[in-house]
């Protein structure tokens, strides 16, 4: 503490900073190194568990292989019982990992942001001086924030696909249903015809329907992976229509070009919005290109900001009051539909 204390008060000379980011590393390592130790020490105490209650085997020294697919966040225990420390909704989490179309697990997922911010910590400290503390907090803000941002982005691009694949995918069935086809084989037509992400998720729609799902808690239990209001509409008339009847291909139809018209009415207003996007841009990184510039100019000068705790004061504030002035610009220019 001490030694942070001086490190705060004085400036970071380069020698210094090497043996800061030394420690780090060293202390990354030896995370690593008691994860690794748990692992091995969990996977002896399951061989010996094997071997006490006497495992059946399929064969002569071949032990019984589960079929299951593992639902574990992580192949190490120690790091599963973190997990469960460490995050308040797991579930939540998980929701948001399957949104994005890739299979990553929590494990993975900490692991991102135990890296990234041992990274960020290591470059602020080293590249640009910070003291220890002020690195600490910029590494841990980026662990927190970077893996999440990168979640959403994946997330909503991939809803994004969907939405702009769907009213095909209801056209489709409307012309099944309008074959003869029933509505199960119809959905699985889709899945099959159109592609991903509309295809891979209207499959798993169909398979839980044949392993004995009704249709609607099959579309119900896909709801949470797709997060798109178009696709709740869909839901909520397949259900009113299985309660009061009527002709299914012809709500579906009005529904697809409801649909439609929404993308275009998104479209228009995309448009109409760009110009007041790009001055927003053009406000937001004006103080970062104007930093970048005086750094370039003279190096001293700026990074003398950093060594000074007014100066991180001075930080803290500007970072607080352009973080408030984005949220209103961004509210300026979303509108929903």
């Amino acid at each position: 503490m001490n030694w942070l204390m001086a490190r705060l008060q004085s400036n970071a000379e380069p020698h210094e900073a090497l043996l800061a980011a030394i420690a780090v590393a060293l202390a990354i390592v030896l995370l690593l190194t008691v994860l690794l130790l748990n692992l091995r020490q969990e996977r002896q105490r399951r061989r010996r568990i094997a071997r006490v209650s006497q495992t059946p085997v399929h064969g002569p020294g071949k032990p019984a292989v589960s079929l299951r697919r593992p639902t574990a966040d992580s192949s190490i225990a120690a790091l599963d019982r973190l997990i469960k420390r460490l995050f308040p909704n797991p579930a939540r989490l998980r929701e948001k990992l399957e949104r994005t179309g890739y299979r990553i697990t929590l494990g993975q997922y900490l692991l991102a942001c135990l890296l990234t911010a041992a990274l960020a910590t290591l470059g602020t400290m080293s590249g640009l001086g910070f003291p220890g503390p002020a690195a600490l907090l910029s590494g841990l803000a980026s662990g927190v924030g970077l893996p999440h941002l990168v979640v959403a982005f994946l997330g909503r691009r991939r809803v994004n696909r969907f939405i702009a694949l769907f009213p095909e995918a209801i056209d489709l069935i409307v012309r099944g249903l309008k074959s003869g086809l029933p509505i199960s084989e119809s959905i699985k037509v889709v899945g099959g015809e159109i592609i991903d992400p509309v295809g891979t998720e209207f499959r798993r729609i169909s398979d839980s329907i044949r392993f004995g799902m009704t249709l609607t808690e099959a579309l119900w239990a896909a709801a949470p992976r797709i997060d798109a209001p178009e696709y709740r509409f869909f839901v909520i008339s397949l259900s009113i229509q299985q309660e009061t009847g009527g002709n299914l291909a012809e709500t579906l139809e009005n529904l697809s070009a409801v649909l439609r018209r929404r993308q275009q009415t998104k479209l228009k207003i995309k448009a109409l919005s760009s110009e007041a996007k790009a001055s927003a841009y053009i406000i937001g990184a004006l103080p970062f290109v104007m930093f970048g510039l005086i750094m370039m100019l003279n190096y001293g000068y700026a990074v003398a900001l950093f060594a000074d705790p007014r100066g991180l004061l001075m930080v803290g504030a500007g970072l607080v009051s352009f973080l408030l002035g984005a949220a209103v610009m961004y509210k300026m220019v979303r509108f929903e539909i």
